[in-house]
């Protein structure tokens, strides 16, 4: 029974969604009716507002940590299983239809309450690649691969296993990036419009 209660903890913070209630609360409406569509901080940031996108992205990723280091608290298995459901709640929350967002920021923040060192290695290939290329999509989904490996070697089978599940699900979740990427259509760092 734990374990189903670590998981809907999990969940039920992990789809609270940030984005959308602080783009309202600000009062510039519906950030799903701008954009992408999501509710994550990349689409908060086509609003104009920098402040806004920050705030989104750090709320997405302490929903993360909280779910893993609360449930944590007490047992490992509980607190995998709460920052996957805080993965998951973000992704499909209940309150908006299942339409979440893409993960990464929740995705960083169950990485912070489990193994903070994949945190390091993920900032590390992202921000290579970030420079390197200029695709923020392409820096995420190449760091989405290098940390489950990272982790097998840092940290448990258990937490570089949940790493992998949730990259592939990050993988699926940004299929349209994807397509874009291949067709040398998305959107570069910094670029207007």
């Amino acid at each position: 029974m734990g374990y189903g209660l670590a998981l809907i903890f999990g969940y039920l913070l992990g789809s609270i969604p940030f984005g959308l209630l602080i783009t309202r609360a600000a009062g510039l409406g519906d950030v799903r009716q701008i954009g992408s569509g999501n509710i994550g901080a990349t689409n908060v940031l086509r609003t104009g507002n920098k402040g806004l996108a920050a705030a989104t992205l750090v709320l997405d990723a302490l929903k993360g940590t909280a779910s893993a280091l609360i449930a944590g608290h007490f047992s490992p298995d509980f607190g995998l299983l709460a920052g996957f459901g805080a993965f998951l709640g973000h992704l499909f929350p209940v309150w908006l239809g299942f339409k979440g967002g893409k993960g990464v920021a929740t995705y960083l923040g169950v990485l912070i309450g489990l193994a903070w060192q994949g945190m390091l290695v993920f900032a590390v290939v992202w921000l290579a690649m970030a420079f390197l290329f200029r695709y923020s999509s392409l820096a995420a989904l190449v760091a989405a691969v290098v940390v489950p490996i990272a982790l097998y070697f840092i940290s448990t089978p258990q937490i570089a296993g949940l790493f992998a599940v949730m990259s592939l699900i990050v993988f699926i979740k940004h299929h349209a990036n994807i397509s874009r990427l291949l067709a040398g259509t998305e959107g570069k760092i910094g670029a207007k419009g």
